[in-house]
């Protein structure tokens, strides 16, 4: 396959990748929600990624990437988290407002500027909301993470990752401190008020599991 892939299937490869679709398959309806895009238009486009190879396509099911689609996706999800990086670290952007920075410029950032951009960052291993950067063959390190609403009363949890597509909920964990490597206790939780009670950072925080929402994190052994 010699073709340049256009912005249109750079952004389908990595919202199946992102809805899980290394190993399952993956629906239109999803696709078409995470995109904000019609239906019809998804069913298209999922046939000409199947014809060009870049996923398997079952209709009425859903479509897995192919090895040649995975390459592919998470290129632009390194390019991507590389991006968001050198615009916290060097030139200073809050983490709420590069995300929609990222997503313009990782479709025209060269492999050498790409390269370059790792360099200086010191070939990192995340971006700064924690989602790990692929390397430059293609591999990512996978975790087991839970959404911090799940964890118990008692436990101890390390924040590893955020969801980085909101910038006002980015903007009020940060206010909060519940950004990576924070360590949380859970104090106590109330199903019937949906309020969890948290130890972070020396403080005492209140928050509903729609505020947790987008935050994953791991036991922590203490």
């Amino acid at each position: 396959m010699s073709q340049q892939p256009t912005t249109a299937v750079q952004d389908y490869l990595k919202a199946i990748h992102r809805l899980g679709g290394t190993d399952q398959l993956v629906s239109p309806i999803d696709i078409a929600n995470l995109l904000k895009v019609r239906s019809p238009s998804v069913t298209g486009m999922l046939k000409r990624l199947a014809d060009s190879k870049w996923i398997e396509y079952a209709p009425g099911s859903g479509a897995r990437l192919t090895e040649t689609g995975l390459q592919e996706a998470l290129r632009v999800i390194r390019r991507h988290r590389l991006v968001e990086l050198f615009l916290t670290k060097v030139l200073g952007l809050d983490w709420s407002e590069v995300d929609r920075e990222a997503e313009l410029l990782e479709h025209v950032i060269s492999p050498r500027l790409e390269e370059a951009l790792a360099r200086y960052l010191g070939e990192p291993d995340e971006d700064p909301h924690g989602h790990p950067i692929p390397t430059s063959s293609g591999q990512i390190r996978n975790r087991e993470l839970r959404r911090l609403c799940d964890f118990q009363k008692g436990e101890n949890v390390i924040v590893r990752e955020v969801q980085d597509d909101n910038p006002d909920r980015l903007r009020r964990w940060q206010e909060l401190g519940l950004i990576p490597g924070a360590k949380v206790h859970i104090q106590s939780h109330e199903p019937l008020d949906d309020l969890f009670e948290l130890a972070v950072g020396g403080r005492i925080i209140r928050v509903g599991s729609e505020g947790l929402s987008g935050l994953r994190g791991e036991f922590l052994a203490e």
